[in-house]
């Protein structure tokens, strides 16, 4: 099994130098620090940017350990556990009100060892407490609705007035 990944890892290596375009390096030659995500094991965060006070959904795997719960931890909220669910491990955290707006790191440990990272953008808006000053409209309050009714009112009468002078002069010419 060593010998298989000891050639990966020199295949792996060989290929990112060519398409680099440096000189091949066997990976004997040259230490890989520890990668800090398996490559089957994730933790995601949804929404991934998230009202401060709000919820946020965690969805996560451990490769195949996935039938015992892992721990997720960020500045965003603390320490969840995520718990087997279909397949995956699942948990859901509540973000302090009070947390700063921010983007935060959320990691995954495993009980395997596997790691995994992804980030959670904090935003802390303002949620008003009245409607927008947006001008006196015609529902306004106050005293521009029953002003409004009174001058419609009053165009239509003049109209009303005026046509029946002009009906009246028009029968007055025809005799």
């Amino acid at each position: 099994m060593q010998r298989v990944t000891t050639l990966r890892r020199t295949l792996v290596s060989a290929v990112g130098a060519v398409a680099l375009g440096a000189p091949a390096v066997p990976a004997a030659a040259a230490p890989t620090p520890a990668p800090t995500q398996t490559s089957n094991a994730f933790v995601e965060v949804t929404p991934n940017t998230a009202q401060a006070g709000s919820r946020v959904n965690i969805r996560a795997s451990c490769d195949q350990a996935n039938n015992n719960q892992a721990t997720v931890e960020s500045q965003a909220f603390g320490r969840a556990i995520v718990r087997p669910n279909n397949g995956f491990l699942t948990g859901a955290v509540t973000i302090p009100g009070n947390r700063a707006p921010g983007t935060f790191d959320v990691n995954l440990t495993c009980p395997n060892g596997n790691t995994a990272h992804t980030t959670l953008t904090v935003v802390n808006m303002s949620k008003p407490t009245q409607g927008p000053a947006t001008g006196g409209g015609g529902t306004a309050g106050g005293f521009g609705g029953p002003m409004v009714l009174v001058g419609g009112l009053a165009v239509v009468v003049l109209g009303g007035g005026l046509w029946l002078v002009s009906a009246r002069r028009r029968a007055e010419t025809r005799l």
